[in-house]
């Protein structure tokens, strides 16, 4: 990695090198580093520009000391448990900066590296005591408006426990015939809550395909009524992502049924952890998610910037 401009970070556009350094200390807890994970997986296996056309930026710091434990108990490999790296980045233009959890200081000297490079952020999202310091030092550095764009709260599956009664259809992987829909409702998905896609949704809908990244529930007569997606398997934890139902079908428990049914099969396929993402202004969602058995990890937050 080339040297960065101040001690402890340093930043690379090689995604191999980046992955060498910091799959160890990723890997050392895959919850809390869920977004990277999969992200870097995605590139790795879909090509640089999978996000956008710029070329993405890559970041390690070594030395220093992790985060410690929140009230669950989910710490951070520092420099003993991942190689010498204590916090690592990437970042997809022109989509936010995503953080590993980091160290006051960490974040901070992070800020003063990119704000050097004279970089132009449009946001950050990460766990939301690294995403405030993070944002609070870029305001200082560039004097941009920071400001809460996307609040989220991270769950882990415990029991699964499925709702009863279950509504009446079935579940089925989807295929290239499905490739329109999936689409169309990733769009519908990302209008709804207010979200640009990270990735073009024919694109999307192609990765996804490409491994059985989304499952749909669908009514007796075979019409498809919801999908959840599912990031592939990465440091033992799949991630369920995104779960939606069309606006005219909501209300009558598929959302729940198919979140089941991927959650089921991610067990089946030998997953430790089954994770998801969800909105915490939305409460609809998460008692749902609690009572088919997933208990809250973390929050994380995405911070836009503007001038």
């Amino acid at each position: 990695m080339a040297s960065s401009p101040r001690p402890g970070w340093q930043l690379t556009s090689d995604l191999d090198e980046f992955h060498s350094r910091a799959a160890t200390f990723l890997h050392s807890v895959p919850a809390l580093h869920t977004a990277l994970l999969s992200v870097t997986d995605m590139l790795r296996t879909r090509g640089l520009h999978v996000y956008g056309a710029e070329d993405p930026l890559f970041g390690i710091r070594t030395g220093g000391n992790g985060v410690g434990g929140a009230s669950d108990g989910e710490g951070i490999g520092g420099a003993s448990g991942g190689g010498g790296v204590s916090g690592a980045f990437l970042w997809t233009p022109p989509h936010l900066l995503a953080l590993s959890p980091l160290a006051d200081d960490a974040a901070e000297e992070l800020a003063g590296v990119l704000a050097d490079a004279g970089l132009a952020l449009p946001g950050v999202g990460a766990e939301s005591a690294t995403a405030a310091t993070f944002s609070a030092a870029w305001q200082r550095r560039t004097h941009v408006r920071a400001a809460v764009s996307f609040p989220q709260r991270l769950y882990r599956l415990g029991t699964l426990t499925p709702p009863e009664p279950s509504p009446a259809g079935s579940a089925r992987v989807a295929t290239g015939a499905d490739r329109a829909l999936l689409a169309r409702w990733h769009g519908e998905f990302h209008e709804a809550i207010g979200e640009k896609g990270a990735m073009d949704a024919g694109e999307w809908a192609d990765a996804r395909i490409a491994y059985g990244g989304v499952t749909l529930w669908e009514s007796p007569d075979g019409t498809p009524v919801a999908m959840a997606g599912n990031t592939r398997k990465v440091a033992g934890q799949v991630r369920v992502a995104p779960v939606f139902t069309p606006a005219g079908l909501r209300g009558r428990g598929y959302a729940g049924a198919v979140t089941v049914a991927v959650s089921r099969a991610a067990l089946a396929a030998g997953a430790d952890e089954v994770l998801l993402f969800t909105d915490v202004g939305n409460p609809t969602s998460n008692e749902l998610y609690q009572r088919l058995g997933f208990r809250p990890v973390r929050d994380f937050t995405q911070y836009s910037f503007t001038r």
